[in-house]
């Protein structure tokens, strides 16, 4: 199902190395697909005096834009120690609709403090993931641009009643860029 448009551009093998370094592995994995972090647009959570986030009335003030940084060992950007950020995939999802995936974190985050929310992909649901991540280390950590950063793991089932593009999901078509909470 990858191969036919379900992930866009899909990596049929693990790859840990580029050209001229180490990466954080992404493609296809034994149970599952680590995906990408795009180096479109990271946002970090700051505080501004007076105002509280809002699902219902969320204020892009809220997020900060990030600078992406680059050196021997790739592209990155920094997320600080006990902070929040948001960022994209760097592939698209076409889901099938008898098709449920689930984003958990990768372990070479994990063991560096990062959390990465779990979040769903429904049946029948396409775009490109926003990716929440935390930080819960006392220490600033790098996350690496075009390289994994969750994986992916596929659920298959028959096909559900009402699908997420049926009932017209809210985060249907997402472009490649974070997309804010909605009501």
């Amino acid at each position: 199902m990858a191969q036919k448009g379900m992930i866009t551009p899909f990596e049929p093998s693990l790859i840990r190395q580029s050209e001229q370094f180490p990466v954080i592995s992404y493609g296809l994995s034994s149970f599952g697909y680590d995906i990408r972090l795009s180096s479109r647009d990271f946002r970090i959570f700051r505080h501004i005096p007076g105002t509280v986030v809002d699902p219902k009335n969320f204020n892009p003030e809220n997020l900060e834009e990030t600078k992406l940084h680059k050196d021997a060992n790739g592209s990155y950007f920094i997320l600080p120690a006990h902070s929040y950020g948001l960022g994209v995939a760097f592939e698209r999802l076409e889901i099938p609709d008898n098709i449920t995936v689930i984003c958990i974190g990768k372990s070479t985050y994990a063991r560096c403090g990062i959390i990465a929310n779990v979040t769903p992909a429904e049946a029948a649901w396409r775009g490109y993931l926003t990716l929440e991540l935390s930080n819960a280390s006392s220490a600033d950590c790098r996350i690496y641009a075009n390289e994994g950063i969750v994986q992916l793991m596929f659920l298959e089932g028959k096909p559900c009643s009402v699908s997420y593009q049926a009932r017209q999901g809210k985060y249907q078509d997402q472009p490649d860029e974070v997309t804010l909470a909605k009501v």
